[in-house]
Formats: structure tokens, C-alpha cells, sequence
């Protein structure tokens, strides 16, 4: 029976959608059975354009993922619910779970750098943070 595992951040735009991209890859990459969620207490609506950027120099795609609402997946249903809200001005979701996991992780998209490198850059630091705990976590089920 499939692991189920939820990303959740409050907008649903960066760290969870690449949470979710990576989980999706390791898990087809280490012959996991998961299905693999990602959610938003305050969805954005979109994926931030600079996260689909840095994935893709991995050579993932996420272009095809959309921002939605914790109230649009099995929340109730999950084996693991990772959150990744870092910035305590974020309202991350408490949702009660026996395999709940707390990675506070900066938001790239607050990143106001002088130059557009400087703003991929923030999103590259996250990234790899998360491509490394999906990778353990996703090795260890």
C-alpha cells in the first residue's frame, strides 16, 4: 500500500510544490510506492516562476503542478505531513498526524536582492536543502 505524504507551506507557490517535484522523482527513482501531496493553509495560486527555474536545472519539472488548498487533498489520509514554513510572520498549518515533521525553511520568494542572481540564489539554497531531507526522507520509507 502506497505511503501517502503531504508538503505543506502557507502559499503553495516554492518550497512545497519542489518538495513535492522531488518526492515525486525519488520515490519513481528508489522504487517507492508513495503518492506524494503539496498544499497551502493560504494558497498562492500559482507556482513561483523562479522555483520551476531552479528545478528545471535539476532537470525536474513542475511547470505542471498547481498551488491549492490543504482542503483539496486527504489531509486525514497521510502517513507523513512535512511543513516547511520558516519565517515565524507565517501562519504555518498545524495538522495532527502520528509522522508530522517540521523542516523551517526561509522563504526564497520574501528574497529581495539587488539582482535577479541574487534572488535565484536564495531559491537554489532552498532547493537543495529540500532535494537533500526529500531524498533521506523518501529513502527511509
Amino acid at each position: 500500500m502506497a505511503k501517502k505524504i503531504a508538503f505543506i507551506c502557507t502559499g503553495n507557490s516554492a518550497r512545497s510544490q519542489m518538495a513535492e517535484g522531488y518526492a515525486k522523482y525519488f520515490a519513481k527513482l528508489y522504487g517507492k510506492d508513495v503518492e506524494v501531496y503539496s498544499a497551502g493553509s493560504n494558497p498562492s495560486g500559482y507556482i513561483h516562476p523562479k522555483a520551476i527555474e531552479v528545478m528545471r536545472e535539476d532537470s525536474i519539472d513542475i511547470s505542471d503542478q498547481y498551488s491549492k488548498h490543504i482542503d483539496e487533498i486527504p489531509i486525514d489520509q497521510m502517513d507523513y505531513i512535512i511543513t516547511l514554513c520558516g519565517d515565524a510572520a507565517e501562519s504555518c498549518p498545524v495538522v495532527p498526524s502520528a509522522n508530522t515533521q517540521h523542516w523551517g525553511l526561509p522563504d526564497p520568494a520574501r528574497v529581495i536582492g539587488p539582482t535577479e542572481d541574487a534572488k535565484l540564489e536564495a531559491f537554489r539554497k532552498v532547493r537543495d536543502e529540500i532535494k537533500n531531507r526529500v531524498e533521506k526522507l523518501i529513502k527511509e520509507l
